[in-house]
């Protein structure tokens, strides 16, 4: 890591103390009753005690199993759809007026209408999951080749390339910064909607003891299971970054 990185590292450590600790001070000044908003002290020391029980463990594990199906499953099909939109004209023509009818809809509004189809089970869960958090990565996946610059197409032609080696060897490559950005939304929306999916489902997971903990007023329960969504979040981003930086090296 370079000076610089170390030094922006500190800071933000730095910026992220400074924010735990006006949360304390702003609890043992108990601006909100502490029923309402515990401390870091009390969030944190449940959550510790929490980290060593079976059912928190599978909770997560649940919670973030169903993210990755949904991700896993819209990434595939919004940078298939995307890439199939992106470089043909005729496909967008014909698929682009449909897809901007669907796109406006939240995720949330559709779920009777899956549960309807599918019942209230897993594939219900997984199915939202990708509805949801297929509009980044299609979105992300056709603006990338709307901006591959018209002089790399043109030296396909005069290399011979087929259509396929082109979308491949040229269109993707060229692509990937604008695909990657719509894949780490797509990433967050699914960790948005695996919680939305089990806090209304009922079906074991992070969500669900959230809003079991709400609705006992266990407040620093709650805030503990918010903390490990806020991890879950930044390290399932710092990965896809990681893999995204060693996909674009050749950039540098």
């Amino acid at each position: 890591m370079t000076a610089r990185g170390s030094l922006v590292g500190a800071g933000s450590l730095v910026v992220l103390l400074l924010l735990i600790g006006l949360w304390q001070l702003a609890s043992n000044a108990e601006l909100i009753p502490q029923a309402f908003f515990p401390g870091p002290d009390r969030s944190f020391g449940t959550l510790f005690e929490q980290l060593g029980t079976e059912e928190f463990w599978f909770a997560f594990s649940e919670t973030l199993r169903r993210m990755f199906f949904g991700f896993v499953l819209a990434s595939i099909l919004g940078v298939a759809l995307g890439t199939a939109l992106g470089s043909s004209p005729k496909v967008r023509e014909y698929l682009e007026p449909t897809l901007e009818l669907i796109r406006p809809l939240p995720a949330s509004a559709v779920i009777p209408v899956f549960v309807l189809m599918l019942g209230l089970n897993e594939r219900m869960i997984i199915c939202v999951i990708a509805f949801g958090s297929i509009w980044p990565a299609l979105l992300g996946t056709v603006h990338g080749f709307k901006t591959v610059e018209p002089r790399l197409f043109e030296v396909s032609r005069i290399l011979h390339l087929g259509r396929l080696e082109m979308i491949w060897k040229i269109a993707l490559p060229n692509a990937l910064p604008d695909i990657f950005a719509g894949l780490r939304l797509a990433l967050t929306v699914s960790l948005i909607l695996a919680v939305v999916t089990e806090m209304l489902s009922g079906s074991n997971g992070l969500g669900h003891n959230i809003i079991l903990a709400a609705r006992s007023f266990r407040s620093a329960d709650l805030f503990a299971g918010i903390i490990v969504l806020g991890a879950i979040g930044y390290v399932t981003n710092a990965v896809l970054e990681r893999v995204e930086r060693h996909m674009l090296r050749w950039r540098q």
